[in-house]
């Protein structure tokens, strides 16, 4: 079902992203995925760091959920060289897998305990801590999550404040995530189709398909004059 989703998205000649959650996933899908992120729970794994190696497409390491930038860092690094593991193969049979390192990490800002850390100063602090590290100063930054405070309407908050900053000149921002979904919000999961409206999150809360729209061409507008 993923692969049909996914072939009808890439035919379409649009670009699909994932978060990959699932270490044996990839096998199944990563020929159709253009960008991938490791997430905030599951950044110091280090199966997750092996299979980052082996990713044959840009991947964003995410802060862990405290803030701390040191676990991603220590991600991005560590998944820049080879690795050898346990595995599956293209046929789907246990293998020996060793990878050659993906070079093109980078840092996603999402937030902590702490608060945010979308400003400025905080996008600095990030791209001085990855200068220091000797790792490519590049970064996205996740517009929901700690960064929102878990409202999805401030999700406009944080990607207006960005898209300024790439604006005025800081090209370390070359990305940003937004949570949205056909319908705005979010609501409890319940067993049963009929007891859930369509098109709303059972997860996080989400912005809407107007919303989106007018978030999307308003980055376009705005970057547009680059």
């Amino acid at each position: 079902m993923a692969r049909r989703i996914l072939l009808e998205i890439v035919g379409l000649g649009l670009p699909a992203a994932t978060e990959m959650l699932d270490p044996i996933t990839p096998q199944y899908i990563a020929d159709l995925i253009t960008w991938a992120a490791i997430g905030a729970r599951t950044i110091e794994s280090q199966t997750h760091r092996q299979m980052a190696s082996g990713l044959s497409m840009p991947v964003g390491y995410k802060n862990g959920t405290e803030g701390n930038l040191q676990i991603a860092i220590d991600a991005m690094r560590s998944a820049r060289h080879p690795h050898s593991f346990l595995g599956i193969d293209e046929e789907g049979r246990t293998a020996i897998i060793r990878t050659r390192g993906n070079p093109w990490g980078h840092l996603i800002l999402r937030g902590g305990r702490a608060g945010p850390n979308y400003a400025p100063d905080k996008v600095a602090e990030a791209v001085a801590v990855l200068r220091q590290a000797k790792l490519p100063p590049y970064l996205m930054v996740d517009c929901s999550h700690a960064n929102s405070g878990k409202s999805f309407q401030n999700q406009e908050k944080v990607l207006k404040s960005v898209v300024q900053q790439r604006v005025d000149g800081n090209a370390s921002l070359i990305g940003l995530l937004i949570e949205s979904n056909l319908c705005e919000g979010n609501q409890p999961f319940k067993p049963g189709r009929a007891k859930l409206k369509y098109g709303v999150s059972i997860t996080d809360e989400c912005i809407g398909w107007e919303k989106t729209e007018e978030l999307l061409r308003h980055t376009h507008e705005k970057l547009g004059r680059e």
